[in-house]
């Protein structure tokens, strides 16, 4: 078997700093711009309610949520969630966040077909993630290839839910800062510190998508080692 360290989990430590980094610098952005407040002292929530109403989308309600940074567009009840610490403040990073939220709204109401392939996906994607690890390392201690084979075609499935998401979140992010910017909400030399907020918060994703492609070729490894004692 394998000693009680694990050699292939070295693989994954470049993807778990690149993580904990992306996680510092959205924490770090939203720390510095959230202290910054518009010129026009416009609440978040207000924002991504007029730049609804402008797209037709006045029948999609602004709710608040509990949490920090828990802010989403709900797909299936078709209602936008701003977290506390951003629907009601004025500063850059919450109405940046909002107008990215607005993003995902306006993907929805225009069918744009990643955030299509994304939501048709989402119920495959929890349900392969969950059995994914427990499938390959219960075929790994018992020397089951099939188990090992059948954990990372499931797991495939999380890779493709990873790749299909950073489209998604990257378009939403260009669509809030051309918004922001055409509608008057901010001024140009205001943009920056939203794109600071967004950008800073698609690395997060992008940080996802490789310890995900890392966990495979983890897996992948693993399974080769087993082949190669079994032959």
């Amino acid at each position: 078997m394998f000693p009680l360290f694990d050699p292939t989990f070295v693989l994954l430590i470049p993807a778990l700093l690149l993580g904990l980094w992306a996680q510092a610098k959205v924490q770090g952005a939203f720390a510095a711009y959230s202290q910054v407040p518009s010129r026009r002292g416009v609440r978040a929530c207000d924002v991504a309610r007029a730049i609804m109403n402008r797209f037709g989308l006045s029948g999609i309600p602004v709710e608040r949520v509990p949490g920090n940074l828990t802010d989403h567009y709900d797909p299936r009840s078709k209602v936008l969630r701003l977290s506390e610490g951003v629907y009601s403040s004025t500063s850059l990073a919450a109405i940046g966040i909002a107008a990215h939220e607005v993003g995902h709204a306006i993907q929805d109401a225009e069918d744009y077909a990643p955030i299509r392939v994304r939501n048709a996906i989402v119920p495959v994607a929890s349900l392969t993630s969950w059995l994914a690890f427990p499938l390959f390392f219960i075929g790994l201690l018992m020397r089951t290839p099939f188990l090992m084979d059948l954990g990372i075609l499931f797991f495939l499935g999380v890779i493709v839910f990873h790749l299909v998401t950073l489209p998604v979140e990257f378009d939403a992010s260009a669509r809030a800062l051309r918004l922001l910017a055409d509608t008057g909400t901010l001024d140009m030399d205001e943009i920056g510190g939203a794109r600071a907020v967004l950008r800073a918060a698609a690395l997060t994703y992008v940080a996802a998508a490789v310890m995900a492609v890392a966990q495979l070729f983890r897996l992948l490894l693993l399974r080769g080692m087993v082949g190669g004692r079994r032959d």
